[in-house]
């Protein structure tokens, strides 16, 4: 590309990428002051929450990979479980075939701050006090709400004031949401967070050291009065997507049990790189299979199958199929995946075979080693229109919104969800995080903490015998998917964007223009974008639009009139409409830290120097 929108950031001190500016500069403000890239990491998580709270929350989840200079990578995982009266019975017992999207019933435990103190404790080197500053600056001096949380609010308040009334007092305080350009202060949220500041501090002056003292925070948060405050609130009976009210099933005696982890990435050569992911409990091998199969098409990357033309959208696309169609049949967090099959260059060569001149209007799960495939129950629902259901499980999930009478003359809208960041610091360590949930049009505000629950359960089935079926103490698989690569042994490159189901699409898309090509980072994020909708979303109500492919308008018009004679059901977004790409990047040999930051949707922003 001759022109991008904004520059590649270049330097040797640090650099941080993240879906607002908010968090790249409370990042970048932790590096400033001598910290490394966890804290970094951290502060621009806990900004995030307040800066983007359509997108996550303090209740959410998070995943995320990290590596030390000369160490593997690894996860740290704060995807929290179902709790331990969340099972498929007691659903039924409620007359549901599905998990709702909203309200109280679908909440995990909460793991995305617990995550962020877990980092810091382990691997950081400020006090929490420190790292929390900027994220308590915004929440009592306030932000002007963006255009992205403006339209969620309008979207919401009707639902808050009829039925989500602690929603209300926050976000629609005289019955209409809180505008564009005004000021949102959480004072509630502000207090939670000084509230922990407080359990620090009497830790530290107790004779506690710095992850002591973090320690006692985290005690706070799972045995004293936040985990107080939402098993409270949980017994109260809230509306939810199934249009009736139920009290949540998450307790105190959950957050208590539970403590996010550390566990190996699982990870995949390519072309002389190797992308890491988070395990088969989460969708991110989906990301690695593309990748296997593509590496089995002849001549993929090149001639007529280069990056941008018509034949590599249509090997991705249909790449892309084959893939999510195993993430429905196979993974999970449990035992028996077949995690080594699945990732087997034979297998990725079998299932290369099946990408033909045209498009598959089918779902076609694999049979690694020879095991049949089984589905959930998918149900089609086409022209499904999410815009006009308040309350949906993942606020701004991306579809494509198409009538199948008019798709060749229609437009897609394609929408995010959640919120990423990147750091890379000056001694070589890098974070890939993807902190997602509490959104705050999936539940009602807890008006003593200040944020809402997440609504993770929705991802998880109700029928029996599937490896994502519903089990208390078992982690519903997620979407959440942050990505990091290494070379010759050292990390290169940490990436990730939000999306829901889309989160393993533009990611690979984003690697393979720089693996393939070469391409910069920030040139990469700005190539034209695409992605499949053909699979079903993860999200209830699990809609799904067999055949169909968005692709944003920049793409040339032969490009898309030749994948619509393929059979692709295409629909065309804005210019700059699909992805919110995050990346920083460190070349081992000369120290020398790159970063990039997506121009789609007016907040993305890269710090460095």
């Amino acid at each position: 590309m001759e022109f991008t929108t904004r520059p590649e950031l270049t330097g040797t001190f640090g650099m941080v990428s993240a879906t607002h500016w908010i968090g790249a500069q409370a990042g970048m403000a932790m590096l400033e002051r001598g910290g490394n890239a966890y804290d970094a990491a951290a502060a621009a998580g806990f900004a995030l929450q307040v800066a983007e709270p359509q997108q996550n929350g303090p209740g959410g989840d998070l995943t995320l990979l990290f590596a030390e200079p000369g160490a593997a990578p690894q996860v740290l995982c704060a995807q929290g479980p179902a709790p331990a009266r969340a099972s498929v019975a007691a659903f039924r017992e409620l007359g549901l075939a599905h998990v709702p999207g909203t309200g109280l019933l679908p909440a995990a435990i909460p793991g995305s701050t617990l995550g962020w103190l877990t980092l810091l404790a382990d691997h950081g080197t400020l006090p929490f006090a420190e790292v929390i500053g900027p994220a308590l600056r915004v929440a009592e001096e306030g932000l002007p709400v963006g255009r992205r949380l403006a339209a969620v609010l309008e979207r919401m308040a009707a639902h808050f004031v009829a039925h989500w009334s602690t929603s209300a007092e926050l976000y629609a305080p005289s019955g209409g949401p809180v505008a564009e350009g005004e000021l949102l202060r959480n004072p509630a949220l502000a207090h939670t967070w000084r509230r922990l500041v407080v359990a620090e501090a009497r830790a530290a002056g107790g004779g506690a050291d710095r992850a002591q003292a973090i320690g006692a925070v985290v005690r706070e948060w799972t045995e004293g009065f936040v985990a107080e405050a939402i098993d409270a609130f949980c017994r109260l009976p809230r509306r939810d997507s199934s249009g009736t009210e139920h009290a949540g099933l998450l307790t105190a005696a959950d957050l208590a049990a539970w403590r996010p982890h550390y566990e190996p990435t699982v990870s995949l050569e390519f072309r002389g790189w190797t992308v890491h992911k988070c395990g088969f409990w989460s969708q991110g091998p989906a990301f690695l299979q593309q990748l296997a199969i593509l590496d089995a098409v002849p001549g993929f990357g090149e001639g007529s199958l280069a990056p941008g033309t018509e034949g590599y959208v249509h090997a991705v696309l249909e790449a892309t199929k084959l893939a999510l169609a195993d993430r429905d049949a196979w993974y999970g967090d449990t035992p028996g995946v077949p995690a080594a099959e699945l990732l087997s260059r034979d297998y990725a060569a079998e299932r290369a075979r099946l990408i033909g001149e045209t498009a598959s209007l089918e779902i076609r799960p694999g049979s690694p080693g020879g095991r049949v495939p089984r589905l959930p129950d998918l149900e089609v629902r086409g022209g499904f229109d999410g815009a006009g259901v308040s309350g949906l499980g993942e606020p701004n999930a991306v579809r494509a919104l198409l009538e199948a009478s008019s798709l060749p003359d229609s437009e897609g809208r394609a929408r995010t969800d959640t919120v990423h960041v990147d750091v890379v610091d000056r001694w070589g360590n890098m974070v890939s995080a993807m902190p997602s949930g509490g959104w705050l049009s999936s539940s009602p505000v807890i008006p003593d903490l200040g944020f809402p629950l997440g609504t993770r359960l929705q991802m998880a089935w109700l029928e029996e015998g599937l490896p994502n079926t519903l089990a208390p103490g078992r982690r519903p698989r997620t979407t959440l998917s942050p990505s990091l690569a290494t070379r010759g042994g050292e990390a290169v490159l940490a990436f990730g964007s939000p999306g829901g189901d889309q989160q393993d699409q533009w990611q690979p898309h984003f690697f393979l223009e720089v693996a393939l090509r070469g391409a910069g980072l920030q040139e990469a994020i700005e190539a034209p974008a695409f992605h499949s909708v053909h699979l079903p979303s993860s999200f209830y109500p699990h809609e799904r639009q067999p055949g169909v492919a968005l692709l944003e308008r920049r793409f040339e018009a032969e490009t898309i009139e030749g994948l619509r004679r393929r059979g692709h059901r295409v629909g065309v977004a804005g210019d700059w409409e699909i992805g919110r790409l995050c990346a920083v990047a460190r070349d081992p040999a000369t120290g020398l830290l790159r970063a990039g930051s997506n121009p789609r949707g007016g907040s993305g922003y890269a710090v460095g120097r």
